[in-house]
């Protein structure tokens, strides 16, 4: 929604610096959330200070994706099935980073985990 737009990136600059001091400690760190690709500017700030970033989308079918939300979800399901098939919308096509997605649609988690580390492994997700 662009009236949160503001709001949204204060909450993606204090991951960030948490994040940053995590990296400064010797941690690896996997932050996970919803970051589409119009939120990507403070990541590749953070790349430009030296900082190694990894782009990395998560994306099942829009079937399965409705599927798992509903499962999960604390939300009524009116209220949940717009918001996930909003979200899934706005991930559905990526443009330039599409190669950064990992279709999880028949994954387990540890077969997600594993095309994860083997992204991260090869840099082809790296942002710049």
């Amino acid at each position: 929604m662009p009236e949160s737009n503001k709001q949204n990136l204060v909450v993606i600059e204090a991951f960030l610096e948490a994040a940053k001091r995590y990296a400064r400690g010797g941690y690896d760190v996997i932050v996970d959330g919803i970051v589409g690709p119009w939120f990507l500017e403070p990541w590749k700030a953070l790349a430009q200070e030296d900082y190694e970033v990894h782009y990395i989308v998560l994306r099942a079918s829009k079937k399965e994706t409705m599927k798992r939300a509903v499962e999960r979800s604390k939300l009524d399901r009116k209220t949940n099935i717009e918001l996930v098939e909003t979200m899934w919308e706005q991930f559905s096509g990526l443009g330039i980073y599409e190669s950064n997605v990992i279709d999880t649609t028949t994954f387990t988690i540890k077969d997600t985990v594993s095309a994860i580390k083997e992204r991260v492994a090869c840099g082809t997700s790296l942002l710049s």
